[in-house]
């Protein structure tokens, strides 16, 4: 739902499913923020955490290299269970789950495959 192809605009949404623990879930975030090229935030208005936001920043380290930073927040949801939770096993899972599709943006990026992703 929301935007499926192209780059996203200040204000749109994007909604995706995925499959976390078994469980089929449901997210919706928002762009919050934007300064293109160099930063945008999402925040999640939909979905399965209590609360979740997501900056990415972008910076040329040297002529036609970037590097792109995430900070990534989150609470999970059902107060003391979801607290517990995170410290258990939840942030040990989110950082994977971050950093392998980071590893995923830094091939297509890359490869040059991106363009298969912006329509002309």
């Amino acid at each position: 739902g929301g935007v499926t192809t192209g780059l996203i605009e200040m204000g749109q949404q994007v909604r995706w499913r995925a499959r976390h623990f078994g469980v089929r879930q449901t997210l919706t975030v928002r762009i919050t923020a934007m300064e293109r090229p160099y930063f945008f935030e999402d925040k999640m208005v939909h979905g399965m955490f209590y609360s979740m936001e997501h900056q990415h920043f972008f910076e040329e380290v040297e002529h036609g290299k970037i590097i792109m930073r995430d900070i990534f927040n989150f609470e999970a949801p059902f107060g003391v269970l979801g607290k517990f939770a995170e410290s258990l096993f939840l942030t040990r899972y989110m950082r994977k789950f971050i950093e392998e599709r980071n590893q995923v943006i830094k091939e297509v990026a890359e490869s040059g495959r991106y363009v298969d992703y912006i329509p002309e």
